[in-house]
């Protein structure tokens, strides 16, 4: 597979499908209508430092969404529990782990999860986000951030089948086809990633790439402050503008219908201590809804 385009996924939001060139030469000839640089996220639902850079990622998407394209790929983090992999054997040594790393990233996560209704494996989630895929990426992307909301903050079981419809419906996928692709191509295409991510020596998420049209490539491993995805990108297309984008509250939360202090404070510009005030002021006057966990909350437009 080449890096900049596989032909078999196409983009049906911008009409854009990878053209692949005589087979001998093995390149893959792209429209030029695709974004200057391509951006490869190996992720995984239930990855807790994946849930870290939301903020940083969110903001990546409004300043440079003209120069960026953005892939994701599932990674495939828990299989089952037979394997023992540094000091976590069981759902149990899970929950003290993201209440840690909850406190870390200053993004709210509830390790009770892995008390109360532990998860087997990230595999179902992982073949549910490439079955939304199927519908469409901006709707995958909302259906990954709903079932990360459930699992972190809401403490509910996203391996579970009733879980994950519930987020299907809720981002307006068409559930019986979702269930149809669930149940059958949406397998391979998962087992196409983990066979991606093992080509390409992926070993932890989140794992990001950038790679400009000749494939120079740029790799940022583990959870990062902002400026180092920036960097990557402008050192791969310094032309790379900047996008401006309105601050407001009203804005932010039209772009993103949920968003963590962290996550506002980050896209807003607001000091830290600052956004947490400000977003409960909003709670008060009625525009925003609360949902509080034990680590921390998150704020969402009242509907």
């Amino acid at each position: 597979m080449e890096n900049n385009t596989n032909p078999l996924l196409c983009d049906p939001v911008e009409g854009i499908c990878g053209i692949p060139d005589n087979a001998e030469s093995g390149k893959v000839v792209t429209q030029n209508t695709q974004k200057p640089v391509k951006v490869i996220y190996f992720t995984d639902p239930i990855c807790s430092s994946c849930w870290g850079i939301e903020p940083q990622l969110r903001k990546l998407k409004l300043e440079y969404g003209n120069s960026i394209e953005i892939e994701y790929r599932m990674g495939g983090l828990l299989p089952d529990w037979s394997y023992n992999s540094g000091g976590i054997s069981k759902p149990s040594d899970v929950a003290h782990h993201w209440d840690e790393v909850s406190v870390y990233y200053d993004m709210p996560i509830d390790g009770d999860v892995w008390l109360e209704d532990p998860l087997q494996s990230s595999y179902p989630p992982s073949i549910a986000f490439k079955a939304a895929e199927m519908q469409g990426k901006e709707k995958a992307i909302l259906f990954l951030r709903e079932i990360r909301e459930m699992v972190f903050l809401q403490k509910k079981n996203i391996a579970k089948w009733e879980n994950l419809e519930i987020a299907a419906k809720k981002v307006g996928l068409d559930v019986k086809q979702f269930t149809t692709d669930f149940n059958g191509k949406a397998k391979v295409l998962f087992e196409e990633d983990l066979h991606f991510a093992k080509q390409n020596g992926v070993r932890g998420f989140p794992t990001i790439f950038f790679i400009d049209a000749t494939g120079q490539k740029e790799t940022i491993y583990g959870s990062k402050p902002y400026a180092f995805y920036e960097s990557a990108i402008l050192k791969l297309y310094p032309k790379a503008i900047k996008s401006e984008y309105t601050k407001s509250w009203e804005v932010l939360f039209s772009k993103y219908p949920s968003l963590t202090a962290k996550e506002f404070s980050e896209l807003s510009g607001t000091p830290r201590a600052e956004s947490e005030k400000q977003l409960n002021e909003l709670v008060a006057k009625g525009k925003l809804e609360k949902l509080t966990t034990k680590n921390g909350s998150i704020w969402a437009v009242k509907n």
